[in-house]
């Protein structure tokens, strides 16, 4: 339920932190199940809701288990559709918990449902596909011992900045594949390979960008200066920017202090994403209280299109 309730929602703050999506084969978007896709994972959980807001059918994506240890954060996590997935470092008593997941994800697939799966196991913010782990290999050993006619989507989430207010997202896709493995699907063997034909597509579609390469950042991205789109921003984005400012500074400054980490891009889109709407209403109740009702109703409209603006005026990074 909160996952159909928020989806629109997400979908419109989407275009308020991403000012350019690309994608190689937008049609993909619409692939129905069963599917499980494959991804890097650059990005924490803002790597899942780009996928789910895009996406036209529901997405149940897979999360690290420690979340899970709090009944409530449980629940939520329940409702917006993300299953756990529990590593040895989280206990080895809790990986027995991981054939759970994976009798739900079959049972998703049997509907004809959508997994997601991060194939390198942890989120790194870096421009780099790091080693896979076994995770989606045996997801798709089950579901194909099952009988399941499971097809395996690759796909790679690259972002021009994990730090930085408004970025742009390429997000590239391989062909969906099928069981090309059945001689192997018995064996140990199968694991290797999948992994082997999974990390092949992968490389193609996951950049390879040392961390302080500009020229070759500014390549992939076809980040281009364009003087005049500037000029026409300029004067609606420094509005936009004393507006925001309030908002997001001290946002930033908290998120800094207590989560200085892989996870800091997720985390400060999350609090905007909450807070934003009443900030908007906040300041148009005092524009119209100091002034008329009727500039009151406009700034509420007005302050995302500066912020849009503001958005499109700054640099990737």
């Amino acid at each position: 339920m909160l996952y159909r309730l928020l989806k629109f929602p997400a979908t419109v703050a989407f275009w308020f932190y991403c000012k350019r999506l690309r994608v190689n084969h937008p049609e993909y978007f619409k692939l129905d199940g069963p599917l499980l896709i494959a991804s890097n994972h650059p990005n924490s959980f803002l790597d899942a809701i780009v996928l789910a807001t895009l996406f036209k059918k529901p997405i149940y994506s897979l999360a690290r288990g420690d979340a899970y240890s709090n009944d409530f954060f449980s629940k939520l996590l329940y409702s917006f559709k993300i299953l756990p997935v529990y590593r040895l470092s989280e206990g080895s008593q809790n990986l027995g918990n991981n054939y759970e997941t994976f009798e739900k994800c079959l049972k998703i697939f049997k509907k004809d449902g959508i997994v997601l799966i991060f194939s390198e196991g942890r989120c790194v913010n870096e421009w780099h596909l790091r080693p896979l782990k076994k995770g989606t290999a045996r997801l798709a050993q089950s579901a194909w011992q099952s009988g399941i006619p499971l097809k395996v989507l690759p796909i790679g989430i690259n972002f021009s900045s994990f730090r930085k207010f408004g970025k742009s997202i390429d997000i590239l896709f391989e062909k969906p594949f099928k069981n090309e493995f059945n001689e192997l699907l018995g064996s140990g063997k199968f694991l290797v390979e999948f992994n082997n034909k999974l990390n092949s597509d992968l490389e193609k579609l996951v950049y390879e960008i040392p961390k302080n390469d500009k020229v070759l950042w500014r390549e992939k991205f076809g980040i281009r200066k364009n003087n005049l789109l500037k000029a026409m921003f300029f004067l609606p984005a420094i509005i936009g920017l004393i507006l925001i400012a309030p908002l997001y500074l001290p946002a930033k400054y908290l998120v800094q202090k207590k989560w200085n980490n892989d996870h800091f891009d997720s985390i400060i889109v999350g609090i905007l994403f909450l807070v934003f709407p009443f900030y908007v209403l906040l300041l148009s109740i005092i524009v119209g209280c100091i002034t008329s009702s009727l500039w009151g109703f406009a700034t509420f409209f007005l302050i995302p299109l500066f912020a849009l603006a503001l958005l499109h005026f700054k640099n990737d990074g």
